[in-house]
């Protein structure tokens, strides 16, 4: 006597090929990514100074959160000169860190945008729109001789290239994993 379980028989599926998943794991970054790529940033996103500034100090992002980098850009700019906001967004802070005025805005979707040596008539809650001048350069920097504003990015808490916001950065080019190439050498052909 045969006796059936009134549960239904799993199917299984068949696994994707590895190089399957990386390339579905890349397309659904790069969706994700889209509504704040280099391209549709820049359409929202201007610079915080004008005209277009020199980038005198590169984005260098830590190994680790905790460890040294250089979390933001250095513009070059005189001292005096208006900052401006890059995006629409609300004063989050205004105040000293360290020995040096800084400013900060949240511009939502968990963006925020801060500058240094920034001093500001702003308080925190203060709305500002795209291009409102929201500080003048003035106080200690970093770029030793020469003057800079500081401008860092924040997405979610992680520092990110703020270039990518104005559509300053070259376009990312994805290369073959070397895994992946010899895997398929690997393989008879099917000629």
């Amino acid at each position: 006597m045969l006796i059936r379980s009134a549960r239904p028989r799993r199917v299984r599926r068949p696994r994707r090929p590895r190089a399957g998943r990386a390339a579905a794991l890349v397309l659904s970054f790069a969706l994700g990514a889209a509504a704040l790529s280099p391209g549709s940033a820049a359409q929202q996103w201007a610079w915080p100074l004008a005209p277009r500034p020199a980038v005198v100090g590169d984005w260098v992002p830590p190994a680790q959160r905790w460890a040294r980098g250089h979390r933001g850009v250095d513009l070059e700019a005189a001292p005096g000169a208006t900052v401006r906001a890059p995006a629409a967004g609300t004063v989050s802070f205004v105040g000293f860190v360290v020995d040096r005025p800084v400013l900060t805005l949240d511009h939502g979707r968990g963006l925020r945008s801060s500058f240094e040596p920034v001093e500001s008539a702003l308080v925190a809650g203060d709305r500002v729109h795209r291009g409102q001048v929201v500080g003048v350069l003035r106080g200690r920097d970093h770029c030793g001789p020469g003057s800079c504003l500081h401008w860092g990015v924040r997405r979610d808490g992680d520092y990110v290239n703020p270039l990518g916001f104005v559509g300053a950065l070259d376009p990312s080019v994805l290369l073959p994993v070397p895994g992946e190439r010899l895997r398929a050498r690997a393989q008879p052909s099917s000629s």
